[in-house]
């Protein structure tokens, strides 16, 4: 292979998706893109794309002081991605944790983290209970994701979020399809009276062909039915589409506009790059490879410049090469006002400590995907005779939309300087804290490092 007009951009360290041995990597720029280039002695060179376009690769920073745990789970023999647990090098705190309920599911999605339907079994309560102990001991609380499989295939999950609340987390989040809330609002009632925050909501674009494509079925109406007896609860919604190249890409404006449509039921746009982790078709190629430049150059052109790249941000907590984000308020005449802009100085290259981006946002995920009242309160305040600074005030709080996009890793483009930042991390069966990527990792025999184990 000819690399004479490639750029190194950085040098790190990754595994062979073959057999996960620890190898160095490059990061390499060149005409089309950026890609990691790795290589191992059994199983030869591989390499994948990470960055397509605009904005520049080296521009996405954002620079923070690493946070040091006062205490680790495991120690550090093997080395990253080894021992997590976490272990002393892990330099981020918990923002998020998943709790997995459930291995059962009730559709088989042609993507899946978790492989559901594979290894079928319910977590008994004291399970969850200790989960939640295990976090409790962190001495913060972090907010709380509850996963599967598919958690509403249990009846009791109204216990496990009280369980949840009654030892101090105070955010849970529902990560569903949506399927039993479309059915059953009697149990969406009990999920909020039990103390449900949010709804985390598998949503991949608004045509039944895509859900068909992704998940087997005709859901769509099924999901919106979802999201009007989430309004009825007053529980926010943020819908989380699965982007794959040639099957939804094309509808991120229409999500977007079903999104602003529903403010202030649904409380944010969570878009996820296809991630080759669990369950997946093929191995894929640079063609199969959504970056998130080619999400945000989407958004921009699919909204007509309603949203553009430069409304959105690299993140606080996890590392800035991981996603993006923007906040916005839908005023009253439908346009937008962006609250968070790179042209504006916002993003500042002054490292901050680690530990502060990860309470910040932990705490912009309370205010933001909640719906705290905003459901009862935003139906007449438009009403209100106001001069335009303070509407845009009373809008924020109730007519609030973000919009971000999370690009997990897989085994092909692990970089573990990027795994040392995670934020979101899942509590595994043996009670240790693993970092979502690595935890979710899936070789080309479809072996595990962490799942299941």
């Amino acid at each position: 292979m000819d690399h004479r007009d490639e750029l190194v951009i950085s040098e790190t360290e990754s595994v062979c998706p073959v057999c996960f041995a620890k190898v160095p990597a490059h990061v390499i720029g060149r005409g089309d893109g950026v890609f990691m280039r790795k290589a191992c002695a059994q199983h030869g060179e591989f390499s994948t794309l990470l960055w397509r376009g605009d904005p520049p690769y080296t521009s996405w920073s954002r620079p923070k002081i690493p946070f040091q745990a006062p205490y680790a789970q495991t120690q550090v023999r093997n080395g990253c991605p080894f021992d997590c647990g976490l272990c002393s090098d892990h330099r981020q705190q918990t923002c998020t944790a998943l709790i997995e309920v459930t291995s059962l599911c009730n559709i088989r999605c042609a993507f899946c983290f978790a492989d559901s339907g594979v290894r079928c079994r319910n977590l008994d309560l004291s399970e969850i209970r200790s989960r939640y102990e295990t976090l409790s001991a962190n001495g913060y609380r972090c907010n709380i994701q509850l996963s599967g499989g598919e958690p509403t295939i249990r009846d009791d999950l109204p216990e496990i979020v009280a369980l949840g609340r009654s030892m101090g987390f105070e955010f849970i989040q529902l990560n569903t399809n949506g399927l039993r809330l479309a059915s059953d609002p009697e149990y969406l009632e009990r999920l909020k009276e039990a103390g449900l925050s949010s709804v985390f909501l598998q949503f991949d674009g608004t045509e039944n062909d895509i859900h068909r494509a992704l998940r087997g079925g005709d859901f769509l109406e099924s999901k919106l039915q979802a999201i009007e007896n989430c309004s009825n609860m007053e529980l926010g919604v943020v819908l989380v589409p699965t982007l794959v190249s040639g099957v939804n890409l094309h509808n991120v404006g229409q999500i977007i506009s079903f999104a602003l449509e529903n403010v202030p039921v649904i409380r944010g746009v969570h878009f996820q790059p296809v991630t080759y982790v669990g369950r997946f078709p093929t191995v894929p190629t640079d063609e199969d490879r959504p970056t998130l430049p080619d999400v945000m150059r989407a958004i921009e052109l699919q909204t007509q410049g309603l949203i553009r790249i430069g409304d959105f941000l690299p993140p606080g907590c996890e590392n800035a090469l991981c996603s993006f984000h923007g906040s916005f308020v839908v005023m009253p005449d439908g346009k937008l006002k962006a609250l968070t802009n790179r042209h504006e100085g916002q993003c500042s290259c002054k490292s901050e400590r680690a530990e502060d981006g990860a309470a910040r946002a932990r705490q912009c995920v309370v205010e933001q995907w909640s719906a705290s009242n905003t459901l009862a309160s935003g139906a007449t305040q438009d009403q209100i005779s106001m001069g335009e600074w303070d509407v845009l005030l009373e809008r924020a709080r109730t007519h609030r939309l973000s919009v971000s996009a999370m690009a997990f890793q897989d085994a092909w483009n692990l970089d573990l300087e990027r795994l040392r930042d995670c934020c979101i991390h899942v509590v595994a069966q043996d009670g240790k804290i693993v970092p979502f990527c690595v935890y979710n990792l899936t070789g080309t025999a479809g072996q595990s490092l962490y799942r299941g184990n």
